[in-house]
């Protein structure tokens, strides 16, 4: 039940951002931030998160709300996958982060690949686009979508980054304990169906 709140909240968040983005109506201005601070009540009680927190990443946010875009970094060598390790609750993940403005989803991954793992490398093929409500993540105020880019390693090595403290490959039946909030194990076995037939479609959703 507390999932169906949070989709409410997140509702709730982006009718009254799109409502305060577009009213010119002094009174209706005023309703649209009360959705916006009942909103903020309603996430503040099913997340944990300080009130302070939820306010500034709403309040942040201006204009018509779109999801967010997380863009990750898929790089096999002898049969194994590349994963960093997150300094913020010690689990691991593919490389990567929200896409920057400015930045092709393509620039966005070698740019987080090189910071988080220290390894340069060239994009091949997008292998998923997935949106993240359809996956089992923990909740998250947020509306993702989630892209998984395919890459080759051409120079750099392992190094740690400013956000990560392990950089390590990983086979598939023997994978660490993830950073669910950022990958799952389905959708890490899924990625090594790649490895096995690279003639794989893209998957979407």
């Amino acid at each position: 039940m507390s999932d169906k709140w949070l989709e409410w909240a997140k509702k709730i968040q982006s009718i009254s951002q799109a409502g305060l983005t577009f009213s010119k109506d002094v009174y209706d201005i005023e309703r649209y931030e009360q959705l916006r601070s009942l909103s903020a009540e309603i996430m503040r009680e099913y997340t944990g998160l300080e009130m302070k927190k939820i306010r500034d990443l709403f309040t942040n946010e201006t204009g018509y709300q779109t999801p967010k875009v997380d863009v990750r970094g898929v790089v096999f060598q002898n049969n194994k996958i590349l994963m960093v390790r997150e300094k913020n609750d010690d689990k691991w993940s593919l490389p990567g982060g929200f896409c920057d403005i400015g930045l092709s989803p393509s620039e966005n991954i070698v740019k987080e690949i090189k910071e988080e793992a220290g390894y340069d490398v060239v994009p091949t093929k997008l292998l998923a686009l997935l949106d993240m409500n359809k996956h089992p993540h923990p909740p998250q105020p947020y509306h993702y979508y989630k892209l998984f880019v395919q890459c080759e390693i051409i120079g750099g090595h392992a190094r740690n980054g400013l956000e990560t403290k392990g950089v390590k490959f990983y086979h598939e039946d023997h994978l660490p304990k993830l950073s669910l909030g950022r990958n799952t194990n389905t959708q890490i076995n899924m990625l090594f169906e790649f490895l096995r037939d690279p003639s794989k479609d893209t998957i979407f959703d």
